[in-house]
């Protein structure tokens, strides 16, 4: 069940409210940089405005200005970040990222009835404590587009990330059959990424998909993905069910504090740090 990715159109969520949501994106990144710096990323901590998985001074940083934010459950926001941003972007992210979270259960619930388990043996990973990241991307235009990568080839490490582009400027690209395949954006649509986990917990029945950002030369690009993982108190590893029918087990069980401190002391790169779980 090889799905590489696929867009969600008919997802319920207002279109009106998708329109806002994207003006107050763009407006957080629009924000003078005196404001920018009091949302900074803090020694040791990826959340605020900054890069992720960087590691020397020596290392080429991806084309982009990223905003992550850690919005499930609610408990682990940070309270200099949130709060602090101004009203209208707040409520807008708080609302975006209720929705979004009820789509991943929607969709961990379809994919269980398709793997013909039960829901409740999905739901022992992916359950209400189910731990949500947002990241904002902007990618400024660059005027050598072919010196520079706006996000490294990589798959995502999570169960499953919903992506929103804010505009609808081409930039996405998935690996399908050893080439770099551009994803078109529609508009309102919310694109689905399997991530590793998933292909974990699914003993690689569904399969992660690599892709990259790449910029343009001309127009800027932002989208916002919505990064859904098992919780704190929760073992990552393949659903015994699955296990049982297929004989074995392709990847081995961590928790998943484990799993993400391994992965955050790597660098960004394909599908790495899946194939470290592998048996």
């Amino acid at each position: 069940m090889n799905i590489i990715i696929y867009q969600l159109v008919n997802h319920g969520v207002d279109s009106g409210f998708l329109d806002k949501f994207k003006s107050e994106i763009q407006a957080l990144f629009n924000l003078p940089m005196e404001e920018k710096k009091k949302l900074w990323q803090q020694p040791g901590d990826l959340e605020g405005f900054g890069q992720a998985f960087v590691f020397s001074e020596e290392q080429k940083l991806d084309w982009a200005d990223l905003f992550n934010l850690n919005m499930q459950p609610p408990p682990s926001r940070k309270p200099h970040l949130l709060p602090k941003l101004p009203l209208p972007i707040r409520d807008a992210l708080e609302t975006y990222s209720d929705e979004v979270k009820n789509i991943a259960k929607i969709l961990f619930a379809k994919m269980a009835s398709a793997l013909k388990i039960k829901p409740e043996e999905m739901e022992s990973v992916f359950d209400d404590e189910l731990r949500q990241r947002l990241r904002a991307n902007y990618f400024p235009p660059c005027p050598e587009p072919d010196k520079v990568i706006g996000l490294t080839p990589h798959s995502d490490a999570t169960g499953l990330a919903i992506i929103l582009q804010v505009n609808e400027v081409e930039g996405l690209q998935i690996k399908k059959n050893g080439k770099w395949v551009s994803v078109k954006p529609l508009p309102n649509a919310f694109i689905v990424n399997i991530g590793d986990v998933l292909e974990i917990v699914t003993n690689g029945t569904y399969k992660s998909t690599e892709h990259r950002v790449v910029v343009n030369s001309e127009k800027e690009r932002l989208s916002v993905a919505a990064f859904h993982i098992a919780g704190v108190s929760k073992e990552i590893g393949p659903l015994t069910s699955l296990v049982e029918r297929q004989k074995a087990a392709f990847f081995r069980n961590v928790t998943t504090d484990e799993y993400l401190k391994g992965l955050f002391s790597r660098e960004l790169g394909g599908k790495s740090y899946l194939d470290l779980m592998r048996i």
